[in-house]
């Protein structure tokens, strides 16, 4: 019964749940498939060296090679801690973020923001190689940045609490990542900290309006993140009271519906109910 529930939980979560937990979905598949490839690999099954298949090299010569890396590498971890990391952080700010800009647009941030913070490392390492040797780049850190800065601009004011209990603005530990990453710049601690920074840039330039004269990038000038209650000037903006209101009353069918899948299975919803849940998770 237990595992019929994960996976009907799973099943939901993968057709209809939050864009945010299917990335983090992909992220834990891509790595469980490394881990048994390993073990084939030490039991002499198969020969497969999937880190050279997903990890971004900074030598021009070997990314020809292997272009595919640029976004592969966004999504594998070779260790549980990255994995575990990098995921916990992934889960708050990009849960933060589809909520205000939808689940499209944070897609298309990790990608881009991932995939800049990559050719950012490519180009330090090519400009100084004698600072910023060859190395490789693994992991989603850089696109994560990219979502957390996106939200920490937009809503610097946000309160974090940090281990649960003090709270800060978001914008200061927006601000602390930012001077950990310039200082760790040249330093020998194996973190890609280009690829930080080039992921802070993207989610910065993402909430630039599409007709600022600082928005250099003309590419981007359809990427701009706006809450959908700004879609139409005619609009009329709700009230904070309003907004927390529908929220709570969304949320609570929603904790009803999954309460009726964990005790039943997800077949036993009405076709109503999942409409519902497809739309929520199209949200």
């Amino acid at each position: 019964m237990e595992a019929r529930s994960l996976l009907d939980e799973l099943k939901f979560q993968i057709t209809h749940g939050k864009v945010t937990i299917r990335l983090i979905l992909i992220n834990l598949a891509v790595f469980l498939v490394f881990i048994f490839s390993s073990i084939l690999s030490s039991l002499d099954i198969i020969n497969l060296d999937l880190m050279s298949v997903f990890r971004f090299p900074t030598n021009v010569t070997e990314f020809i090679f292997r272009p595919w890396t640029l976004v592969f590498s966004i999504f594998a971890h070779f260790s549980i801690n990255h994995l575990f990391f990098n995921m916990l952080f992934l889960f708050f700010s990009g849960l933060m973020f589809e909520q205000i800009f939808g689940g499209k647009k944070l897609v298309i941030l990790y990608l881009i923001g991932g995939v800049f913070g990559n050719i950012l490392e490519l180009i330090s390492s090519q400009l100084s190689p004698d600072i910023f040797p060859n190395h490789y780049v693994i992991g989603a850190s850089g696109a994560i940045m990219a979502i957390f800065a996106a939200v920490a601009i937009y809503r610097p004011n946000t309160p974090v609490h940090l281990l649960g209990i003090i709270p800060i603005p978001i914008y200061v530990l927006a601000l602390f990542f930012l001077a950990k990453d310039l200082i760790g710049l040249g330093s020998k601690d194996e973190i890609a900290h280009f690829a930080h920074l080039g992921g802070a840039v993207m989610g910065f330039l993402g909430q630039l309006k599409p007709d600022s004269p600082n928005n250099v990038l003309s590419l981007l000038s359809t990427f701009k993140f706006r809450s959908k209650s700004q879609k139409s000037t005619n609009t009329r903006f709700k009230t904070d009271e309003e907004f927390n209101a529908e929220r709570q009353q969304t949320q609570e069918r929603i904790d009803q519906i999954l309460d009726k899948i964990a005790r039943s299975g997800y077949e036993s919803l009405s076709r109503q109910e999942k409409e519902f849940l497809f739309k929520q998770g199209k949200k």
